[in-house]
């Protein structure tokens, strides 16, 4: 597998609040990569300065790698056109349109450049979620948690990423739900899509992916293949809930 995505030392403050800390990760093509740590560790945060979200005021640091070519300082819609994508965690959806028009909108790049069969994208997104071509003509708004879930990452897969960023993907969504986003997760690395993904829900994180990183206070505490960190006896404890009852599941 080639290299995919480099990132080296990255620091990134809000104020005068450092939430993210030399940190350094990297990732394959076709890799499902997962974050995992409690609430406030600065994973969102990781994301944001992935996918250069966060203001330039010189106050994030380090080196970002894309396919070989340093993104550090590109701004975000060409990190767009170049294949990244972030999906974040409030999904940002257009609830007034209809979910169609919502997804049409996250293809107008690949229309304003006359990318050759960007509509046929929208096939394919409804062959991925059913659901939405049920109710292409239904408002967002009105859409159950799950269906905004997949209308959001629908939306993202109209401008053809190679790398996708979700946020959270799971958040809020009943246990029936997050199995379903999971098995769509892994549907989409089918596609050929690379995915990076933050994620509260631990255990199906570390099923789905192939590698992982625990993110503690802004730092890399641990990282290891999926497989190592689900039978390490401290991710167990901390974030899996499998420490004779003193653990607890890991937060957004």
């Amino acid at each position: 597998m080639s290299r995919l995505l480099e990132a080296q030392h990255i620091n990134a403050q809000y104020g005068k609040v450092l939430a993210v800390n030399d940190v350094s990760l990297v990732m394959d093509q076709g890799q499902v990569v997962t974050v995992i740590g409690a609430n406030g560790a600065g994973k969102s945060t990781l994301l944001n300065t992935l996918m250069g979200a966060l203001p330039v005021s010189g106050r994030s640091q380090g080196q970002i790698f894309y396919r070989g070519e340093d993104i550090s300082r590109m701004p975000v819609e060409e990190r767009v056109a170049a294949g990244l994508c972030l999906v974040p965690e409030k999904r940002e959806l257009f609830t007034s349109m209809s979910v169609q028009d919502n997804l049409l909108l996250g293809g107008f790049r690949q229309y304003r450049q006359r990318v050759a069969g960007w509509r046929d994208t929208l096939d394919q997104v409804y062959q991925l979620f059913p659901r939405l071509l049920e109710r292409r003509d239904q408002r967002a708004g009105t859409l159950s948690g799950g269906e905004r879930q997949m209308l959001a990452v629908g939306r993202a897969m109209m401008s053809r990423p190679t790398l996708l960023m979700l946020d959270e993907p799971s958040l809020g969504l009943a246990p029936r739900v997050v199995q379903e986003v999971f098995r769509i997760i892994l549907r989409l690395r089918e596609t050929g899509v690379s995915i990076l993904l933050v994620e509260q829900n631990a255990r199906a994180a570390l099923q789905a992916s192939d590698y992982g990183y625990v993110l503690e206070m802004g730092e890399i505490a641990m990282e290891g293949s999926s497989q190592q960190l689900r039978s390490d006896p401290k991710v167990a404890q901390s974030y899996l809930g499998l420490g004779h009852g003193q653990g607890r599941p890991a937060q957004g």
